[in-house]
């Protein structure tokens, strides 16, 4: 396991981040047994913050320093995603097209994706189904996935 900066509650698991500096650099979802961190720094304290906002109201803007560390075909993409509405998931097929190249190099780059929440990759689905999370297509990626598409319908 990566040593985190800090491991957060969140409402489908825990999270861990891990920063360089001032920025987030890394996010990500962890099973319920780790213990949170109780130490905060102000980094940590504002993404607990942001991050509670987001699960109060999934519209919201984040208003943090990240930084996503990829190659410039998955920079594209993720900045592709995060023109993604909550509650308006779409599909790799259709970002595909709109990036001009395959749905399984849209779902790569997304599996990639070191900020997920920030980058929203959750909201792309497969043609026929919920499609992958995490490079997963089974199992606890999954409900993550379907947790947090349910949390930002109930938002609409």
């Amino acid at each position: 396991m990566p040593r985190y900066d800090a491991i957060l509650d969140a409402p489908p698991c825990r999270l861990g981040a891990i920063f360089t500096g001032d920025a987030l650099t890394r996010l990500d979802f962890l099973p319920a047994n780790p213990p949170a961190s109780g130490k905060h720094d102000s980094r940590i304290r504002h993404l607990a913050d942001e991050l509670d906002a987001y699960w109060r109201n999934p519209a919201h803007e984040f208003d943090l320093l990240y930084v996503p560390a990829g190659t410039p075909f998955q920079l594209h993409v993720w900045r592709t995603l995060m023109a993604i509405p909550p509650g308006q998931p779409t599909t790799y097929g259709t970002l595909a097209k709109r990036l001009g190249t395959a749905a399984r190099a849209v779902g790569q780059a997304c599996g990639a994706n070191p900020l997920p929440i920030l980058i929203p990759c959750h909201r792309v689905l497969a043609a026929n189904g919920l499609g992958g999370f995490m490079h997963s297509s089974s199992g606890a990626p999954l409900d993550v996935k379907s947790w947090l598409l349910a949390h930002e319908r109930r938002a609409d």
